[in-house]
């Protein structure tokens, strides 16, 4: 016999063995009052699990609205962005405040340095040529 870890598995169990004491309820009539009160606790553990199928259902449902949703004010959200940067003007520091940078030109790449009079600027041990084999 094993043991069941899971809330159907464990529902499971208890319906059968409500089914077995109903059967052989003369054989058990001190049992009774305990039947009955496992009887309530599966009523109510069915109806909990038939609760959580619908909300796990409604949950799916309104995780796709939401993705609709955030899909939807994303489109939005840049056409406005745009929209602001067209009006202020795209180097506006007032972008700031619509979560829009502002363009603030562009960093140039360090120059060279320019190399020392008198250095080298070969290697100064080139390597060695390959000699034909005979």
């Amino acid at each position: 016999m094993s043991r069941e870890t899971t809330y159907k598995g464990i529902l499971g169990d208890w319906e059968q063995l409500h089914q077995m004491l109903v059967e052989n309820s003369a054989e058990l009539p001190h049992l009774e009052a305990s039947r009955v009160k496992l009887e309530g606790f599966l009523k109510q553990g069915l109806e909990i699990a038939a609760k959580q199928s619908m909300l796990r259902a409604e949950k799916q449902d309104a995780s796709q609205q939401m993705k609709g949703v955030i899909a939807n004010g994303q489109r939005l959200v840049k056409v406005l962005r745009l929209a602001v940067r067209e009006h202020y003007g795209f180097r506006s520091e007032k972008l700031v405040a619509f979560g829009v940078p502002p363009f603030r030109g562009r960093k140039l790449k360090p120059k060279p340095e320019p190399e020392e009079p008198g250095t080298p600027t070969e290697n100064p041990n080139p390597p060695a040529a390959a000699k034909p084999k005979p």
